[in-house]
């Protein structure tokens, strides 16, 4: 069974090939993308997708650039920012535009894995939210 669909943006192609492999292998669904604007057009085909791993530094629409257009369309959807070169301000900026979480390039799998678990759940509970919440309303029209 599929942990969570993940859509992972880096202009990197061998690291998303790599990182791709490794988490399919850690149950997975991974969707690959070489730039902000190819991301954006994955995550516009592929309604399943819960989880961006988003790299900060590319050419074209750069990982903060991308981050505030899937917020602004796609607001469930979590977002951690990978970056081999992230400032603490990068990471503080990406938080405040609605990030998850940003972690640093290397990354160590083990913390990789323990963020997207933890970004599909609180994903998850949102949406559980929203239906409880439509739900009350329809229930509270037809008594």
């Amino acid at each position: 069974m599929t942990i969570a669909t993940i859509l992972l943006i880096d202009d990197e192609i061998s690291f998303v090939e790599t990182m791709a492999k490794r988490l399919t292998k850690r149950n997975f669904k991974v969707i690959s993308a070489f730039s902000g604007d190819d991301g954006l057009n994955q995550i516009k085909q592929h309604s399943g997708i819960e989880i961006v791993i988003l790299d900060v530094k590319m050419p074209g629409k750069n990982g903060i650039e991308t981050l505030k257009e899937i917020k602004q369309f796609y607001p469930l959807v979590e977002v951690i920012m990978l970056t081999g070169h992230a400032t603490v301000e990068t990471g503080i900026e990406g938080m405040k535009l609605g990030a998850f979480d940003y972690m640093m390039k290397p990354c160590d799998m083990d913390q990789l894995l323990s963020k997207l678990t933890e970004a599909a759940e609180k994903k998850q509970k949102h949406e559980e939210k929203i239906v409880d919440a439509r739900l009350k309303e329809i229930t509270a029209r037809h008594p």
